[in-house]
């Protein structure tokens, strides 16, 4: 699993035990895949020229687009934590250029203290701890999806040495407050190291956050398998 998931679920969720846990297993290629639990179903479905990552995450179904060129990677459950990772064809999750991330954190719904704007505030605190001179971040605002809490944020280190080698990192984040659990939908961008904050490009992650689209969060229908068509076809 990449060392940056690994991050970014430990400060989240405040429980860095089952982050390092997951950390200690990694694929070997973008072809490996890692499962053995109720919520390993991850499933690619064809809707026109895009497809759909529909995946049972605890409580509820999530389904995000899978854009032209990405493929699943990783998908792990441990404990409470779920993680869906994908790349792009030839890559791997150890060595990247982008990768589309569904987690789930499961519970803390019901937590007064805990809302979709803080869960991605804590995953600033971990970017800016990891490169405190060349953060940036850009709230986006408050969202919608299915009728739960969500907002987004950009995050960015202008250097990083994550994975083993100095580069930049930016996360386009959407953070979602399901009925029982926590998920959230991200696409991050790997390039070269920078001594300065990189600026956001605003155009650039319109378009991605536009090609994430749309996203769901559906409650399980008893009987129903995938494709989830109850999920599918929700508006």
């Amino acid at each position: 699993m990449s060392k940056r998931i690994a991050l970014l679920v430990c400060v989240a969720t405040c429980v860095c035990a089952s982050a390092v846990a997951q950390d200690n297993t990694k694929p070997g290629s973008a072809d490996s895949k890692q499962s053995g639990s109720p919520n390993d179903q991850g499933f690619s479905v064809l809707q026109g020229k895009s497809a759909s990552a529909i995946t049972p995450i605890f409580s509820e179904i999530v389904m995000s687009q899978q854009p032209v060129g990405f493929h699943e990677a990783y998908q792990n459950t441990n404990g409470g934590h779920y993680t869906l990772e994908m790349v792009l064809k030839g890559e791997t999750v150890d060595q990247w250029s982008q990768m589309i991330t569904v987690t789930g954190v499961q519970g803390h719904s019901d937590d007064p203290n805990v809302t979709a704007k803080t869960r991605i505030e804590f995953k600033a605190s971990a970017f800016k701890k990891a490169c405190p001179d060349t953060f940036a971040a850009k709230p986006l605002g408050p969202m919608n999806v299915s009728g739960h809490e969500a907002f987004v944020a950009w995050l960015s280190c202008g250097s990083s040495s994550f994975g083993g080698s100095f580069h930049s990192e930016s996360d386009l984040v959407v953070s979602i407050k399901g009925t029982d659990d926590y998920y959230t939908i991200q696409w991050a961008e790997r390039g070269p190291a920078s001594t300065q904050p990189l600026a956001y490009d605003e155009a650039k992650w319109k378009d991605r956050f536009s090609r994430m689209n749309p996203m769901k969060v559906c409650p399980k229908t008893p009987g129903e398998g995938a494709p989830y068509p109850s999920c599918l076809n929700q508006k």
